[in-house]
């Protein structure tokens, strides 16, 4: 298991340096160039109090001062002119890596938005709100953390553990021994207590995005709450979510904080070592083993105590970068689980397009002539054929399930011919919300044919499909705008005139007008400051403006009042007119003018045909209309 979370991270690790590469492709090299000098100079001060000690040293021997002065100065003179750099270099990458944090950001933001649009319905159906908002907060915060902070740090301090290490071998191998005695033990340390560390700031991430899941429900669902007086039980949910993000935040920061003092006394106790041990060996005079050939003496032992800090700091800085480097891979695997996840199909090749007729035949144009057809190529010869776009919908012998094994719809066929009004009737549950879902393609269906204008729409590009079907839903989601661009939705390229005539078709404008700026008024959080009927009015209006041949009314007056509900039904009468509709009501009332009307019970047909017919046979319809059973 640890393997593989190792080969996890080593991969996210690889992923996120080449996709940082490829944003940065001059900046981020030169600013690990930079990070690298800075970390390198870091190390000079020791080599620089050698030989200014061996240079004092000698001449106390030799008892000549002249030329120390002289030598010091220019000891001085090249260890300022390497600050120097590495003040340039440092703030260099400061700045490269904050362009480079940001704009890497940026565009993982911009990935994983761009990724959601291209995900089904049922990714966002079957996935925590609150969750998905995570990956934008707390996954990239971390994320940034990291790259910003975190990952410049522990280059530094590993470059700098590296060239200390280097010089050490260089002066006395010996002393080096010594010290790596005391790494190893502070290696183990940092394994064994950032190991729990890094567990539970992991689960840390996923507590949070489960906390912050629930507030988001509980913000949407405020007012349910309050009137079914449901507070106190809230707020002891909040209680279990904040319980469990507390005891994970508890024990990655108890383990986090006992790593640092601990690696501190060790540090203390290694330099107390080294010093003694150089005591040791300067006394027994015992012969300096080095790479440089140098003698033992106190220009030796001198800077490999100041080493021996500078060694056990920039090892402790790794051991401190641990949690962060963790758990910030632990956001960028979240990130790339989320852009790595399987977009929506779309195998369709049939597109809908502008015509116009000439001489009985339909002819492909750019202009807008207010007839669309089907252009669908055939592979088998490489002709194209034109069905003109009328809205005939049939459904033959439809299974759908939901998961497998679990079936919704069974053998489901109707259909609907141009013009013609659909009604769905049935308790919560029966299937009629999914089998309007399946016209749009929002799920496949697991058996038989949807056919639009005789094309199988499992052949027509999606986008195309749902250009040609209009949705008025029960829930209204309005955008934060103008009345105007949220009529717009419908139809991007309308005009304001487009605009209006379709909210004087809904029964909008009048009550449009009388807002503080009419169509110009300024709409937010969904519509906060317009009545349920008013936001309704607008969807529908939305729908209006698309003029699709195919409309969809899902209980799209249920919840408007007696008064307004007249309004709005004429103003769907109005929208009805000439088109394909299919309606789901719980309002039997709504579905009296329907051609025909499907009873469904648990996914299947049970009864079909007009409100006469159906009252006529005195089944189950007769009995929902008559009040003898109710639709829940």
């Amino acid at each position: 298991m640890k393997t593989k979370s190792f080969k996890n991270r080593k991969s996210v690790v690889l992923r996120l340096l080449k996709d940082i590469y490829e944003f940065y492709p001059v900046m981020f090299p030169v600013s690990i160039v930079c990070i690298l000098f800075n970390a390198t100079i870091s190390s000079i001060p020791a080599v620089f109090m050698q030989n200014v000690i061996a240079l004092i040293e000698d001449s106390w021997q030799s008892g000549d001062w002249n030329a120390v002065g002289g030598k010091i100065l220019y000891f001085v003179s090249i260890l300022v002119a390497f600050y120097i750099l590495s003040i340039i270099s440092g703030i260099a990458y400061n700045q490269m890596m904050a362009i480079i944090t940001q704009g890497t950001l940026k565009k993982f933001r911009g990935k994983m938005f761009g990724r959601m649009q291209t995900l089904p319905i049922k990714y966002v159906d079957t996935h925590n709100h609150g969750d998905i908002m995570s990956y934008y907060t707390n996954d990239i915060d971390t994320l940034r953390q990291m790259i910003s902070q975190s990952f410049p740090q522990l280059l530094i301090s590993g470059v700098s553990v590296l060239t200390v290490f280097i010089i050490m071998n260089y002066f006395c191998i010996w002393l080096t021994i010594a010290i790596l005695i005391g790494t190893i033990v502070m290696l183990f340390v940092t394994r064994k207590v950032g190991g729990g560390s890094a567990k539970y700031f992991i689960r840390q991430q996923k507590s949070l995005g489960r906390l912050e899941g629930f507030i988001e429900e509980m913000m949407v669902g405020q007012k349910v709450i309050k009137v079914f007086c449901h507070e106190e039980e809230s707020k002891a949910d909040f209680d279990k979510f904040n319980e469990e993000l507390f005891n994970d935040s508890k024990l990655a920061n108890r383990y986090a904080n006992i790593l640092g003092p601990i690696l501190n006394n060790i540090g203390n106790v290694l330099y107390v070592f080294v010093a003694i041990t150089g005591g040791i060996l300067l006394v027994a005079d015992v012969p300096n083993l080095s790479i440089s050939g140098l003698g033992m003496g106190i220009s030796i032992v001198v800077p490999f105590l100041n080493m021996t800090k500078q060694f056990v700091g920039n090892i402790n800085q790794v051991s401190q970068q641990v949690n962060s480097v963790v758990m910030g891979l632990a956001g960028a695997q979240r990130i790339y689980d989320l852009i790595d996840e399987e977009p929506e199909q779309d195998n369709g090749y049939v597109t809908l397009v502008n015509v116009r007729e000439e001489n009985g035949q339909l002819i492909e144009c750019e202009e807008r002539t207010g007839i669309w057809a089907w252009k669908h190529p055939h592979s088998s010869d490489g002709t194209v054929t034109y069905t003109k776009l009328t809205g005939d919908v049939r459904l033959h012998e439809v299974d759908f399930e939901y998961e497998p094994g679990k079936t919704i719809l069974h053998d489901i066929s109707l259909y609907a011919k141009p013009g013609q009004k659909v009604a769905f009737v049935g308790a919560t549950g029966a299937g009629k919300t999914t089998i309007t879902n399946l016209l749009n393609r929002f799920y496949d269906i697991a058996d038989g044919k949807i056919r639009y204008d005789g094309i199988n729409i499992n052949k027509i590009k999606k986008s195309d499909l749902r250009r040609a079907i209009g949705m008025v839903l029960q829930d209204t989601n309005l955008f934060t705008g103008t009345v105007m661009d949220n009529i717009r939705y419908g139809k991007l390229d309308a005009t304001d005139e487009e605009c209006i005539a379709a909210a004087k078709l809904a029964g909008a404008d009048d009550f449009i007008r009388r807002l503080p700026d009419g169509y110009h008024t300024m709409i937010t959080e969904n519509g906060a400051n317009l009545s349920q009927g008013q936001r309704q009015l607008i969807s529908i209006a939305r729908a209006a403006v698309a003029d699709p041949p195919v409309m969809i009314l899902d209980e799209a007056t249920s919840s408007i009042d007696t008064r307004t509900e007249a309004i709005v039904q004429r103003g769907m009468d109005a929208l009805m007119e000439g088109r394909t509709v299919f309606v789901i009501a719980h309002r039997l009332s709504t579905v009296k003018n329907a051609d025909v009307i499907i009873v469904l019970d648990h996914g299947r047909i049970i009864e079909r045909g007009n409100h006469e017919e159906l009252i006529a046979k005195k089944g189950v319809y007769y009995q929902l209309y008559t009040g003898a059973f109710e639709l829940e």
